[in-house]
């Protein structure tokens, strides 16, 4: 390179004394000048080549976000069949947007819990006449969290005021607070729901009376000249109300075209099986979990509107949540353990408990273990022995479905069906003493609705005896009832 500029220093000065021609000499100058960049460019990739051949570039995994247009997804929201009206516009395009690129861990997080809530949901509203995207709204009021409290003082999974909560039945109290009872705030909710459509005769308006109050909604309607439709007062609502039907329509498309956006369900939690049992005591929870074995957690979760863990004498009566996995044994030793519940002495557990079943029981539920064979699956030890999935897992203490050969599995089977369903929760199991499960064909215009009203189950026991992560079917497909 210094043997270039060597060279080219002395072409100018030739060129000075007139040894060359102006036109000759610039051509070689600037050949002169592109060889010199070409060597430096050369030697500055050799530099780097050998820079990066010390790196270790890290594999990092991206969360793939496919690209979408607004034609693409009013195509897709077009073709789906939703009983209530839904039309894509700028606004509710722009929460998709939002949803399934930049905020898409919301999205997962609700996926996880949305198989803990919907069953229950879609048959409640089935229950009250109402469409079953109603669910959806849950999603924008707490994010499927039944604890969580707004600034303003509404709670639960329907985020009820107190005196709305009220006004629908749940006590509200510094002891007991219904609201974040699951059950009995969507019961309210699908009540109120009902009433502010038939307030307004459109379902749309009814999501906004319900966040920013019937009165609010009145007032957007005469502000409006007397439009009767969620955009036709859009201008008129409360800013927060504005927002809040475009995200309910946000989600409604958006768990229906999960793989579309490349989501997928995470690591889904369940709700625990439960039956009811009445004890007519002021105790707390911490004490009849020690006196029964039963994790104080999983009785705090079936009984949420129970605060501090505590029953005040004002609340005596209150039915409690019992887990199923462990209801055999309360019911069985009722009598001691309520007598027990009230006392201060250590707590001394009876040596019979469900955890260690055995094959000659001949209690009226037959208890038996099962060692896992190769190529069994944890479904279809479950199919095979008439016990649902979720059974096993709390049986067994399993937190996923991976399980290994020679392992114990304990299951519980009833001998008969039991007639004890009229103290269960409306998610209850109904177990069978047959190996072969009853099944149902699927049949043109069949919903799970319509099956479960048949054949005296809920959707969610349907849904789970086949381990239906949806609610679609299809006709000739076999479900498992019973």
């Amino acid at each position: 390179m210094r043997l270039a500029s060597t060279f080219i220093t002395l072409l100018v000065n030739d060129l000075l004394m007139k040894k060359f021609t102006f036109p000759t000499a610039f051509l070689v100058v600037a050949y002169l000048l592109l060889f010199v960049a070409n060597t430096q460019a050369q030697q500055q990739g050799s530099v780097a080549s050998d820079n990066l051949s010390g790196l270790v570039i890290p594999n990092y995994h991206y969360d793939y976000v496919p690209d979408f247009t607004y034609q693409e997804v009013e195509t897709r929201i077009q073709a789906m069949e939703t009983e209530m009206p839904f039309e894509l516009n700028d606004r509710v395009f722009s929460f998709i947007q939002y949803f399934t690129v930049r905020n898409r861990e919301y999205i997962k997080m609700v996926l996880s819990r949305k198989a803990k809530y919907f069953p229950m949901y879609e048959e409640t509203m089935g229950e009250h006449g109402m469409p079953t995207e109603i669910q959806f709204l849950s999603i924008v009021e707490s994010g499927l969290d039944p604890t969580i409290k707004s600034k303003m003082g509404a709670m639960g999974l329907w985020q009820f005021m107190p005196a709305t909560g009220q006004m629908y039945g749940m006590q509200v109290s510094p002891d007991i607070d219904d609201r974040m009872d699951p059950e009995k705030s969507t019961v309210a909710a699908a009540k109120y729901l009902k009433s502010l459509y038939k307030m307004f005769g459109n379902w749309e308006v009814a999501l906004a009376a319900y966040n920013c109050g019937p009165g609010n909604v009145r007032k957007a309607i005469r502000k409006s000249g007397g439009k009767s439709t969620f955009w036709g007062i859009y201008d008129f609502l409360p800013q927060e109300t504005r927002s809040y039907v475009p995200q309910f329509q946000a989600m409604l498309y958006i768990l229906n075209h999960l793989e579309e956006h490349n989501l997928h369900l995470e690591e889904p939690t369940y709700p625990i099986e439960f039956e009811v049992v009445s004890f007519d005591k002021t105790f707390h929870l911490d004490r009849l979990a020690a006196l029964t074995n039963i994790c104080v957690k999983d009785l705090e979760e079936l009984n949420p509107s129970i605060k501090r863990r505590n029953i005040p004498e004002t609340h005596r009566s209150i039915a409690i949540r019992i887990p199923k996995s462990r209801s055999l044994f309360v019911k069985e030793n009722l009598a001691w353990i309520g007598d027990s519940l009230s006392l201060s002495a250590p707590v001394k557990l009876l040596a019979a408990t469900l955890s260690e079943p055995t094959k000659n029981d001949t209690s009226p539920n037959t208890r038996l273990v099962y060692k896992v064979k190769s190529g069994d699956v944890l479904g279809a030890i479950a199919s095979k022995h008439g016990v649902s999935l979720t059974q096993l897992k709390q049986w067994n203490n399993l937190k996923s479905n991976v399980i290994r050969v020679g392992q114990l599995i304990h299951i519980v089977t009833e001998k008969a069906a039991s007639t004890s369903s009229s103290n269960s929760g409306t998610l209850a199991m109904t177990t069978t003493t047959n190996n072969a499960p009853k099944t149902y064909t699927v049949r043109s215009g069949d919903t799970l609705w319509i099956i479960s009203q048949k054949h005296a189950l809920t959707i969610d026991q349907i849904k789970r005896l086949n381990n239906l992560n949806s609610s679609n079917i299809k006709p000739g497909q076999r479900l498992i009832i019973g």
